[in-house]
């Protein structure tokens, strides 16, 4: 156990695995693959709907129908009904490849050539298939399809080249078609009868009619690669789309055999799948560079335009900030785009702007990728003009300038600053001011420039005139930074030496060395903290050394990393230092105390890291991987003051990356709800912490989260029965003829009713009699749960079922065992009353000693006190019990009050009022 636990992943969209559309009512979903586990999104805003749980391994194939999701890793099926896995299905004993729902069953088709036959009725039991079928030995399957009107057969293509037509019911193959000399990467069935399309490896796609094995038109890409995906339209329009391995999407005109129209650029990686919505202009697709997209056909010419899509990074983050209070998180990737993550809110998550890319890429006939800036290596920010100007400036791989973004309109800015233009050199290191107004760059030559973020100006540069070059360091500046009040700023240089620098922003002048200290190896990055004035170094001896900026001095000395540090992070209070390492190792740091209080080890190492301002999340990316890792911390959420009861000193601990749901909590199923799944999962992930503790905190007491008007009506029920009771007798309804037959109504109008039957008679006197056998019943519902309750000593389910009466159920409910004949003395044994009312109060007495539900208990006890007490009062057996419920609850609201107590003297002495 250490202090932060792996809690979910975001900014993962989709995977190499082909994605699978399912249509429920009057809504379309698509179910994809992320890893080892799935995702389920809308079809109109492309909104997440479900998380599936964290699989054992990753899924290489998905099917959906309905409520159900199948999803085949490793041997195994797994079997979802909606976010909660109902069956496993293991009789594969190579990896499973290919999934298709046919009809009432699911196919599946492994690798060494095996297809078995699963019963889909039977989803929600660990059922075994009705049928087997084995392929041919030179047939390696590669693509499965059921064309449209073929009863029980389906068409599989393989990597040799040839296709197979089998008779599932039969297990008989019909055909072999001999293929087209390359191997078919996909196959799907059109509209048009008999017809299917192929997609070879050489980049051909070949419509064939399989009734008489004739080829109808042959396509070829323009682009090398293999055809990984196909779609037909299915609104009217002669189209068929194709998708490649270069990332293109070409659309072609069956009708009249030709090219329609291209989208280049589509994706940055393969395309994985293609679908058109069912009788809707709408494509969409996917590719393995994590993104959804869908493209609309609604333009006089038919070119598709973009009509929405979900995106994350398609390659692995480089640097991680928390920002707006730890609601966003701001990541730079290698795929030359940055970020804006959101931990609430995953539909809020985007990519900043960066001015048109695409319109200047197609009119310098380019690749996208050469107009976009190249991969961000620094970047800082500054909230506090966040509605005033650009707020964030980013330095990137081997470029000489720095840029601005606007995080207000999630734009890059209008300035490019400049450093040095007489001897340009690519910029390492930036900061911005604690003010806003300015921002520090470093550069590779050593040259250190303040600019001005409004405006774009430089406003001065720093020089150290003992240098034989006239700049700030000898060599490359590694770091930046600036105090809390515009009065220090500090760099440091590869060289290993650190120097201070007298900023007086207010005079622009006095931009004089006032120190300097040397670390004695080589610097690779610093981290200032600015209200306690501390600067964390790391050299490449693997030692953290601490400084006070104020003093030059060093205070501290961290060594326990065995491989390259890749990131340092300061909590907000600066009592922890938090660093992570190229040996898989995340370590926490106490300041104070100078000491390592808690470290874990991860499989994959740690490239960057962020701690949230609350010090409730804490993010980190890995190496190869494209998503954003969330930790929480369990401090906050387990009521433990003591770290040390979490922490694992200078023992290393080993824990598994997040999973993309929560960890411990229900499976995010949010479909019936506008979506803020995150925030589902952080109430889970909380009280699981909170349990995986303690049940309860000492001396505090749970209370039953009902709403205050449901438990507050238990008690007054009285009042509110005398306030509703009608103020005026109901009306005598008027006399209907006597050969009508009526029935009165609320209203007092006069309602006749048709004689009946002879059926009708018969049934309403089987009615009656099962009336009276419902009437006769020996115990209700109530006193079973309850005696069930109390001889399992788990009153839990009794609870809860009591907590879903309303208060007049309850209410009945008890005063159905209420004693009319209290002048009859028999023997307390003969009174089954006397036993429930007994029943009852062990009930209570285990509720608040527990003191579970709270307030909700002691509602009950004031209604049942109210209608019972005067039998208690008579009887002795009951009177000792309810002297130890009044014992236990007092002892308990003791222990309650004492806590109130010193709430209410100090809220008397601040207002300097009695209460």
């Amino acid at each position: 156990m250490g202090i932060f636990e792996p809690y979910r992943a975001i900014g993962y969209i989709t995977s190499s695995v082909p994605f699978s559309v399912q249509r429920l009512g009057t809504e379309t979903f698509v179910t994809v693959s992320v890893g080892k586990a799935f995702q389920v999104y809308n079809r109109h805003k492309l909104a997440l709907v479900i998380v599936g749980p964290q699989l054992p391994k990753k899924i290489r194939a998905l099917a959906s129908y309905r409520e159900f999701t199948f999803a085949a890793y490793g041997n195994e099926i797994a079997v979802f009904k909606r976010a909660h896995q109902v069956a496993t299905w293991s009789r594969h004993n190579a990896k499973v490849n290919l999934l298709l729902l046919f009809g009432d069953h699911i196919l599946s088709v492994d690798v060494e050539g095996n297809m078995f036959i699963w019963p889909f009725k039977g989803a929600d039991q660990n059922s075994s298939p009705i049928g087997h079928i084995r392929l041919d030995e030179n047939f390696t399957p590669s693509c499965i399809v059921h064309p449209d009107t073929y009863l029980n057969k389906v068409l599989l293509g393989s990597q040799e080249g040839s296709l197979q037509l089998w008779n599932i019911s039969t297990k008989k193959k019909i055909y072999e078609f001999k293929g087209w000399n390359s191997s078919i990467s996909s196959c799907v069935s059109s509209p048009a009868l008999d017809v299917v399309a192929v997609g070879c490896a050489d980049g051909k796609i070949h419509v064939h009619n399989i009734r008489y094995n004739e080829e109808l038109v042959t396509f070829t890409h323009s682009t090398r690669g293999a055809v990984t995906a196909l779609s037909f339209s299915t609104d009217g329009q002669p189209l068929l789309a194709s998708g490649g391995s270069s990332g293109v999407i070409s659309i072609w005109n069956l009708e009249k055999r030709r090219l329609q129209s291209v989208i280049r650029e589509a994706h940055d990686s393969s395309i994985v799948s293609l679908h058109f919505l069912a009788n809707e202009p709408v494509l969409m697709s996917s590719s393995a560079d994590n993104s959804i997209k869908m493209w609309k056909f609604n333009t006089t010419d038919g070119d598709p335009e973009l009509h929405g899509f979900r995106s994350g990074h398609s390659a692995p983050p480089l640097r991680i900030r928390f920002y707006a209070n730890g609601r966003h998180i701001l990541s730079a990737g290698q795929d030359r785009a940055f970020r804006l993550f959101s931990v609430i809110q995953d539909q809020q998550s985007k990519e900043l702007s960066q001015r048109h890319v695409a319109k200047r890429a197609k009119k310098l006939r380019v690749k996208e990728e050469e107009i976009k800036l190249k991969p961000v290596i620094a970047f800082d920010c500054a909230e506090i003009r966040e509605r005033d100007w650009c707020n964030v400036v980013t330095c990137h791989i081997d470029t000489a300038q720095a840029y601005v973004w606007r995080l207000q309109n999630f734009v890059l800015g209008e300035h490019i600053l400049n450093p040095c233009p007489e001897n340009p050199t690519s910029v390492k290191a930036c900061a911005i001011s604690t003010c806003g107004n300015f921002a520090v760059l470093g550069t590779a030559g050593g040259w250190i420039e303040r600019f001005n973020l409004q405006s774009g100006i430089s406003r001065g540069s720093y020089l150290d005139m003992s240098e034989t070059r006239s700049c700030a360091h000898d060599g490359e500046v590694v770091g930046v930074a600036c105090d809390s009040t515009n009065t220090l700023m500090i760099s440091a240089g590869y060289h290993g030496d650190i120097k201070c620098f007298n900023v007086q922003v207010w005079d622009f002048k006095g931009r004089q060395l006032k120190s300097r200290w040397e670390i004695g190896c080589s610097l690779v990055k610093i981290v200032y903290h600015r209200p306690n004035g501390l600067l964390a170094t790391v050299a490449d001896d693997f030692i953290i050394r601490l400084f006070d900026v104020v003093a030059s001095r060093l205070v501290r000395k961290f060594e326990g990393h065995t491989d390259r540090i890749t990131d340092l992070c300061f909590s907000e209070d600066g009592k922890w230092l938090l660093s992570s390492s190229m040996d898989g190792s995340l370590r926490i740091w106490d300041v104070i105390l100078g000491r390592q209080i808690d470290a874990m080890h991860v499989d994959v190492s740690i490239t960057a890291l962020s701690l949230s301002p609350n010090m409730d999340f804490l993010a980190t990316t890995h190496v190869d991987q494209n998503g954003v890792y969330l930790w929480v911390n369990q401090l906050m959420f387990s009521g433990a003051s003591n770290v040390d009861s979490y922490s694992s000193g200078k023992e290393v601990v080993s824990i598994k990356l997040p999973p993309l749901s929560s960890k411990g909590s229900r499976q995010a199923d949010i479909s019936d709800v506008p979506v803020e799944p995150i925030v589902t999962h952080l109430q889970d992930a909380s009280a699981s912490a909170f349990l995986s503790q303690d049940q309860q905190i000492p001396d505090l007491v749970t209370l039953s989260l009902l709403p205050k008007s449901q438990w507050q009506s238990l008690i007054n029920l009285d009042i509110i029965k005398a306030r509703n009771k009608p103020i005026e007798p109901p009306k005598k309804p008027e006399k209907a003829p006597f050969f009508l037959p009526s029935v009165p109504s609320l209203s007092g109008e006069i309602l006749f009713k048709p004689s009946k039957t002879a059926d009708e008679k018969k049934d309403a006197k089987g009615d009656e009699v099962e009336n009276k056998r419902e009437f006769d019943m020996p115990a209700s519902q109530f006193l079973k749960l309850l005696q069930s309750s109390t001889e399992m000593k788990n009153f839990s389910a009794f609870t809860d079922y009591i907590k879903g009466l309303s208060p007049s159920t309850l209410d009945m409910e008890l005063r159905m065992l209420q004693i009319i004949d209290d002048d009859d003395w028999q023997e307390p044994d003969e009174r089954p009353e006397l036993f429930s009312i007994e029943l009852l109060l062990d009930y209570l007495i285990h509720e608040i000693s527990c003191r579970n539900n709270f307030e909700f208990i002691q509602a009950v006890i004031c209604l049942f006190l109210k209608i019972h007490g005067e039998t208690i009062r008579r009887w002795s057996r009951l009177q000792d019990k309810a002297k130890k419920l009044r014992d236990i609850q007092c002892t308990v609201w003791e222990r309650v009050d004492r806590l109130f107590q010193s709430t209410r003297c100090m809220v008397a002495f601040l207002s300097d009022s009695q209460l």
